[in-house]
């Protein structure tokens, strides 16, 4: 059996850069020649290194969850889109029964106690309005986390700029829909 330390070529050159040959006299090659390791050194094996057998392999990379940036575009989706409608819904209903020359005074200050006809729809606005307020904060909130932590980044960032848009959307629903209401119940006939 061969010794699997040794090179293909035969034994390592000595210190004068001869190589010994299997027919007994040395030939001097002339190129530099790696010098042999100290005694006692831990040599390579010839082939190199075998890969483990059963051992530790690298895991295979793992992709993060898109749910967050999935969970901001829902919160804002809803804040932006079901609130205002169910709020603008409420307010057609306000402004059928409540007028704006009741709600407002001669000074210009609004009086509350003129909702009274319209309280339940009042507090169902006024719940849709801080439902929106909270759901819109928490999609920017998750938004920014999403883009942060690259869990749904597009996703993240659409449920910001979406969010965004809620308050417009909102207080547009609301005072286009009052108006509508309140031109239908007590609008002057020509």
């Amino acid at each position: 059996m061969s010794d699997p330390f040794v090179p293909p070529g035969g034994p390592l050159p000595s210190a004068d850069g001869a190589r010994p040959t299997p027919q007994g006299p040395t030939i001097d090659s002339g190129a530099p020649v790696p010098q042999a390791p100290p005694p006692g050194a831990y040599r390579v094996p010839v082939g190199g290194y075998h890969a483990p057998i059963g051992g530790y392999a690298v895991p295979a990379p793992v992709r993060p969850s898109r749910r967050t940036g999935a969970l901001a575009l829902a919160s804002a989706i809803v804040a932006t889109l079901v609130t205002p409608i169910v709020a603008g819904v409420l307010a057609l209903q306000i402004g059928l029964l409540v007028s704006v020359d009741e709600l407002v005074s001669v000074t210009g200050d609004v009086v509350i106690a003129a909702l009274s006809p319209a309280r339940i729809e009042t507090l169902w606005a006024e719940i849709m309005f801080w439902l929106g307020t909270a759901l819109g904060i928490f999609a920017i909130v998750a938004g920014i986390i999403a883009i942060a932590r690259r869990r749904g980044r597009g996703m993240g960032i659409a449920a910001i700029v979406i969010a965004a848009l809620g308050p417009v959307l909102f207080f547009l629903a609301v005072t286009l829909m009052y108006g509508i209401g309140n031109g239908i119940a007590f609008g002057s006939t020509i």
